[in-house]
């Protein structure tokens, strides 16, 4: 336990949607501390990590107060960000949150700058902007290790002056900070007609984008459709503006087993759909966390989860290999659950997951922003 300093700190979010604002939200509904966020809206990604320090810049120096703590977030160019507001900033304490990195992150096929070779500077924007903070905090283990793993591969391919020096105490001032979820306001909708229906319900509750590997999920449903199995679908998550064609396809082949398709247009709608759906089978090809597999598992839902990533750290490793999957697995653990699904229904997953709720976690991210501020 820290001390009781209450402290005022400023969170820099240039992609405040999704999972960005619910964790920015979260942290100041549940915060001791007063959070005073800075934001700019979740669109533009590339331009975000360019230009949304100098906007964030701006807002942060019309403030009339100075915070004790800059908190900024992993799609922030933190170095942009400390240039433009050195007479302000100058003396504060600087920590930064990775939700997700660019170096390790895999990027579509279709992206432009991908055939162009310019993807090295968003990784470069992120590697900086480690270096420039005080205090790194990262979402998970995984990404924590893949992410400084990854780094003496990444700086190689520069030509000379590449201060590898550096990253031994990048690796010291790490550290994990678990994602905070609002898990407990999916409490009220929980449905007590589950036991009643007689068909298993598949849940797919993430982003409609090719890193989540929607093609080779679809796959795996039309196969267990062409063998006789019976089930339902839940199709939930965010879509884009250019949607994998696979979404298109698998609406027209397993029309008979939707029994929902498209975003929720509210938590209710969300809520319940999770608490209705029973197996939650997963391709991601990336996921430095998975906090749309841990609400699923708070509403009692079975994760089938590839063994990498995140996700072995959801589990206590006795129990891990009910849980994930090595490849060419999935088809059969899949077969399994859908054979099984009265008996899973029984099974207590949210005992699993419930420790990432802000009520449990919430005094560590305080101790550990005051550490920052104390160092």
């Amino acid at each position: 336990m820290g001390s009781s300093k209450k402290l005022h700190i400023v969170l820099l979010e240039p992609f405040f949607s999704g999972s960005h604002q619910q964790w920015a939200e979260g942290l100041k509904k549940h915060s001791s501390h007063r959070i005073e966020i800075l934001s700019l809206k979740g669109r533009h990604w590339k331009w975000r990590m360019h230009g949304g320090a100098i906007s964030l810049a701006k807002q942060f120096n019309e403030l009339t107060e100075k915070p004790d703590l800059i908190l900024g977030t992993s799609m922030l160019d933190l170095t942009t960000f400390l240039a433009l507001t050195r007479e302000k900033s100058s003396g504060i304490p600087v920590a930064i949150y990775f939700h997700e990195n660019q170096l390790t992150y895999p990027w579509s096929p279709q992206d432009r700058d991908l055939k162009k070779k310019r993807d090295n500077h968003y990784a470069f924007i992120n590697y900086v902007s480690a270096l420039s903070a005080d205090k790194v905090f990262f979402n998970s283990e995984y990404h924590k290790k893949s992410f400084l793993g990854s780094l003496p591969s990444f700086l190689k391919q520069f030509p000379d002056k590449r201060e590898k020096d550096q990253l031994k105490g990048l690796t010291e001032k790490s550290e994990v900070l678990p994602l905070g979820l609002d898990l407990s306001r999916f409490d009220d909708y929980r449905d007590s007609d589950k036991e009643k229906q007689s068909e298993p319900v598949i849940l797919w509750n993430h982003r409609w984008e090719y890193d989540k590997r929607p093609k080779a999920f679809f796959k795996q449903l039309f196969r267990l459709k062409e063998h006789g199995h019976a089930f339902k679908l839940v199709v939930l998550g965010e879509q884009n503006d250019v949607n994998p064609p696979i979404f298109e396809e698998a609406k027209e082949h397993l029309k008979d087993e939707i029994l929902h398709w498209g975003y929720a247009n509210t938590f209710e709608e969300y809520a319940r759909w999770l608490w209705r759906a029973d197996i939650l089978p997963v391709t991601s090809k990336q996921d430095f966390f998975g906090g749309s597999v841990v609400e699923a598992m708070y509403c009692d839902c079975h994760p089938i989860l590839p063994n990498r990533l995140a996700y072995p750290g959801h589990f206590p490793k006795k129990i891990r290999r009910d849980y994930l999957y090595e490849e060419g697995e999935l088809e059969v653990r899949l077969e399994t659950a859908l054979e099984t699904f009265m008996y899973l229904r029984q099974i207590d997953y949210q005992s699993l997951v419930k420790h990432y709720d802000w009520s449990e976690l919430i005094e560590n991210y305080d101790d550990a922003l005051r550490n920052v501020v104390e160092l």
